[in-house]
């Protein structure tokens, strides 16, 4: 992991279905960045916009969206794994738009796209999100077979023990 995208100030976005590692990679590579010297800040899309949500005031909903923009880099996993509702959207869509060009984001996500529309339904800001984080951006398509499902299917061929 040299982290060159991140001199660049370009967006990673790692596209998989649940159980290929997208998690773990961008765990790792904000492991990576701190070890290189680098803030980083790794959270779930969830996580962040009820942090967001949760600001009484619009001053500390202020404070709170600088938090999210200044690391180096900023984690932000399962998005599109929960359905938001256009407050959401359009506060993920300021945390992008926040960094965008200035500092990249680590995104993960079970969903094309195109199927965005499914996780941000009435959010007219969905294409200006999607084009800020595509717009230089490293798009990591995974694909395989659910390590987790692989470790369930290995389990269940195991003789049982009797007790």
């Amino acid at each position: 992991m040299r982290l060159d995208f991140l001199a660049e100030n370009r967006n990673v976005v790692l596209i998989a279905a649940q159980g290929l590692g997208k998690t773990m990679v961008a765990q790792n590579i904000a492991h990576q960045a701190v070890q290189k010297g680098h803030t980083a800040l790794f959270i779930t899309a969830s996580q962040m916009l009820l942090d967001l949500c949760g600001q009484e005031s619009a001053r500390a909903l202020e404070r709170r969206l600088k938090h999210y923009a200044r690391p180096t880099v900023l984690c932000i996993d399962e998005v599109g794994y929960l359905p938001y509702d256009g407050r959401n959207a359009d506060l993920l869509f300021q945390v992008v738009s926040r960094r965008y060009e200035e500092k990249p984001l680590v995104l993960t996500t079970n969903l094309a796209f195109g199927d965005w529309a499914q996780a941000f339904p009435n959010a007219a800001c969905a294409t200006a999100l999607i084009d800020r984080v595509v717009h230089h951006a490293d798009i990591i398509a995974i694909e395989g077979k659910s390590y987790r499902r692989r470790d369930a299917e290995a389990d269940a061929k195991k003789p049982k023990s009797r007790k």
